[in-house]
């Protein structure tokens, strides 16, 4: 059974095929296409296939992957956090996006601070890893609040976008 967790106004649920419609929805987002780029997820169908062919690999073979947001006020999803075993990043990486609508409130540091906690202390990850463009200020600002620490600069395969590096250890 996969890991589930909550913070005060939160679930932290792994993210499966019925969540398909918040990953069509979330990765065609002005801003994930502008700093995480275009997945090519243009239908539902494509969303569902990512998952099965993305996220849900990892989530079998590591325990963890990308986990939905929702709103326990009124079970609304409204984005995802998570920690990915990324090709080309040595070490797992800890991401976050949410819907427009609830940018700015909090909740993107509540969840990501919660999967943290639950990298060190559940899954017994002995170090973080985040990346981020330079222009995503919003994401530079969490992830030092979060407490991880620039180490330096970074490209992931197939892309010459210069993406800063960040880390944290337990």
């Amino acid at each position: 059974m996969y890991k589930e967790f909550q913070t005060e106004r939160l679930w932290i649920k792994p993210t499966l095929k019925p969540d398909a419609e918040l990953i069509y929805q979330l990765m065609n987002t002005p801003k994930f296409i502008q700093y995480i780029g275009d997945r090519g997820i243009s239908t539902i169908e494509d969303a569902e296939k990512y998952i099965q062919d993305i996220m849900l690999p990892q989530l079998d073979s590591l325990g963890y992957s990308s986990y939905t947001i929702s709103r326990k006020l009124n079970g609304d999803k409204i984005g995802t956090c998570g920690l990915y075993n990324r090709e080309g990043l040595d070490g797992i990486d800890i991401g976050f996006g949410l819907l427009p609508g609830y940018e700015g409130l909090g909740y993107a540091y509540e969840a990501t601070h919660e999967i943290l906690k639950a990298a060190f202390e559940v899954f017994e990850i002995k170090e973080l890893k985040a990346i981020t463009s330079k222009e995503n200020f919003s994401s530079l600002k969490l992830l030092e609040k979060l407490g991880l620490k620039k180490i330096g600069v970074t490209n992931l395969p197939n892309d010459s976008k210069e993406l800063l590096l960040y880390k944290i250890e337990k």
